[in-house]
């Protein structure tokens, strides 16, 4: 018989929130039922707190009553791998599959001209959503807009629900958004059918959610696109290493992607490439010891890594992922090649996933993150100089 669940934000706070687990997904808000957890977005620190006041930021009176919501929805919460995997493949992840579990992965892009050329890399993730829209599968999708007119490349949770939608929250930004966060806006308009898009942080919560069994929340997510991910940054990059020391102002900016390198697209046309090393010191706190690289919870886990820039490469998890990627090639919604076309591109998803994975604390409650993950290659040391 399986032990009664009883952890709540009490051991949330102590074990994820405060500890440095927290990666900021959001899902602990969003199922509260007794909205007494919010978000705190501000000056990179993305996380959430508790606001009544009777027992303080690190209690609540609800989950001293038995409520254990917030604990049931975070997907970094003790046990929340191997979980998940029983949940969705009926098995736990095998040590060598360091990118998750998954049925195909191949190489995929829009057909659709706009589509390609206003999405990033392939277009795939925006194709899908404006597809999937389309034939009934979701009613919404939560997605991460541009702030405003766009000029302070400030990234905000938001809802898409037509091809228009969509198309606006292309692109990429490298700071994060809690994507999660624009659930409620999504239901107040009607959805039952929710799409969520996001790194492996937010894409493992609607599972949690579903496999710990929380409630209506996580019966409303019908599909989940994850998004490769080694790290976000925080917003401060902008003012302090792209406008201070390489006079590159946000409001300038006309595209950014990383493909080894930050890279960078002007209004005026010109082109910029930053090392990824000076970036490192903005690196988010929330992603500094996350394990999951390759959205290894998602239906459909998407990434434009590899020797193709215009193609998407595309880790197929789920039946529900299978059967809608199978539908849309069948259609000509989208274009597929075999994955083994670009074998570097699997190569490098699996490195950058045993990178991510050698992150996780071994002070961490459990260790199934680290399974199968071979210790670093110790560095060359430096020849000695000869003798004079």
């Amino acid at each position: 018989m399986a032990e009664r669940w009883t952890a709540q934000w009490k051991e949330l706070y102590a074990e994820v929130v405060t500890s440095g687990l927290c990666t900021g997904c959001a899902g602990c808000v969003v199922v509260c039922p007794h909205d007494v957890l919010s978000y705190n977005d501000k000056d990179g620190i993305y996380k959430p707190f508790h606001i009544e006041e009777e027992l303080g930021p690190d209690n609540c009176v609800h989950g001293e009553k038995g409520c254990t919501s917030c604990t049931r929805a975070c997907p970094r919460f003790r046990a929340w791998e191997p979980e998940v995997d029983k949940f969705l493949f009926g098995r736990a992840r095998d040590p060598k599959e360091l990118s998750g579990i998954s049925k195909d992965v191949i190489l995929a892009r829009a057909s659709d001209d706009m589509v390609h050329k206003m999405g990033q890399d392939g277009g795939l993730v925006s194709a899908i959503l404006i597809w999937c829209l389309e034939k009934g599968y979701i009613d919404a999708a939560l997605v991460s807009y541009l702030e405003g007119d766009g000029s302070t490349w400030k990234a905000i949770p938001g809802v898409a629900k037509t091809r228009d939608d969509v198309l606006r929250g292309a692109g990429s930004r490298y700071t994060y958004s809690s994507n999660t966060m624009a659930y409620d806006e999504a239901i107040a308009g009607g959805a039952e059918k929710v799409a969520l898009v996001g790194m492996g942080c937010q894409t493992s919560s609607p599972p949690v959610m579903n496999a710990r069994k929380v409630g209506k929340v996580g019966r409303r997510f019908a599909l989940n696109v994850g998004l490769l991910c080694s790290k976000t940054f925080d917003d401060a990059i902008f003012e302090e290493l792209f406008e201070a020391k390489y006079g590159l102002k946000k409001q300038d900016m006309q595209k950014m992607n990383i493909k080894g390198v930050f890279q960078i697209w002007m209004k005026n046309g010109d082109y910029h490439e930053i090392d990824l090393k000076e970036c490192h010191q903005w690196t988010r706190e929330g992603c500094k010891l996350c394990p999951d690289f390759a959205a290894e919870h998602a239906d459909i886990s998407t990434g434009g890594i590899g020797e193709f820039s215009d193609w998407t490469l595309t880790v197929v998890r789920t039946d529900l992922g299978r059967e809608i990627l199978i539908k849309m090639l069948e259609d000509g919604s989208i274009i597929g090649r075999p994955g083994d076309d670009d074998p570097g591109a699997i190569d490098l998803m699996r490195r950058l996933s045993t990178v991510s994975r050698r992150r996780w604390p071994d002070w961490a409650p459990v260790q199934e993150p680290k399974l199968g993950v071979p210790p670093p290659k110790p560095k060359k040391k430096a020849a000695a100089p000869a003798p004079a």
